[in-house]
């Protein structure tokens, strides 16, 4: 995928080269909102409650803030949908825009735990085309372009080399596979589907940390056969889809996104390392 320099082009609806050339100023954007996010002090931080019970912090905020302003510099013609600004939502379904959590895992973040992250995607006709996933704490960011490949990036410091990175291929029957559970949010449909599939072993992560662990070929797979909001998934969706694997509903479908929700909830999904174990 390479670094390409270009600062300030915009993608339209069907340029991919386009949005390739945003790819390097949206991965300094991330680590941007990444180093406000570590600048907050969790020990004596404000939190406050949404409407929906989630926690939102000054962290969510501050990232949120730089996320809003890069953009705006960025690609000021597309439409963006992040979670600390729902009420701004573009009306109906545009071809092309950003949906962003500048927090994900805030419930990690607040109880002190590393993983969690900043998500961008770039979303082209309901589908992800783009996804980076910063986690500050790890020092690590992924990304991915659907049709040119994921890379992962260190953070510490200096922006490192990007290192291409690809999903694995399913095991063998009756050989170990790894599926990428969550630490806050578990549900008894996600741990049936698992057990139907003997040989599991469980590897509990936070935040879209469990995208980026099968798109490196860590994990085999993430299923979240419970509600999720669409800013939770669609840049793993990307990350993962552009890594080689691929990101379904329960009955194999696609997953949509932005076609008109009020409550941006994906119902259910599950991110396969290999597309053809889905």
């Amino acid at each position: 995928m390479g670094e390409p320099t270009n600062r300030g082009v915009s993608p339209s609806p069907i340029d991919h080269g386009a949005v390739a050339q945003l790819m390097a100023p949206l991965t300094e954007l991330v680590a941007h909102a990444g180093s406000a996010i570590l600048a907050v002090d969790r020990t004596r931080m404000r939190v406050d409650g949404k409407t929906d019970g989630s926690p939102v912090t000054e962290a969510d905020l501050a990232a949120d803030r730089i996320i809003a302003d890069g953009l705006a510099r960025l690609a000021p013609e597309i439409p963006t949908l992040s979670e600390e600004r729902i009420a701004s939502a573009p009306a109906g379904c545009p071809p092309v825009f950003f949906l962003i959590d500048p927090l994900d895992g805030t419930k990690e973040f607040v109880a002190g735990r590393d993983e969690f992250t900043v998500n961008i995607a770039l979303v082209r006709n309901g589908t992800p085309l783009l996804g980076i996933v910063g986690a500050p704490a790890l020092g690590l960011i992924w990304r991915g372009l659907v049709g040119q490949g994921a890379e992962r990036l260190s953070t510490r410091g200096r922006l490192g080399a990007a290192e291409p990175i690809r999903t694995r291929s399913f095991p063998r029957a009756g050989q170990p596979w790894v599926a990428a559970v969550s630490r806050s949010h578990g549900d008894a449909a996600t741990n049936a589907f698992i057990e139907k599939r003997p040989g599991a072993v469980r590897q509990t992560l936070g935040s879209a940390v469990k995208f980026a662990r099968v798109a490196e070929g860590a994990v085999d797979i993430y299923p979240r056969l419970g509600p999720t909001s669409e800013w939770d998934v669609a840049a793993g969706h990307a990350l993962v889809t552009a890594a080689g694997g691929k990101v379904t509903d329960p009955t194999g479908g696609d997953v949509r996104f932005g076609e008109g929700r009020s409550d941006f909830i994906i119902p259910a999904f599950i991110a396969w390392g290999d597309p053809g174990a889905a």
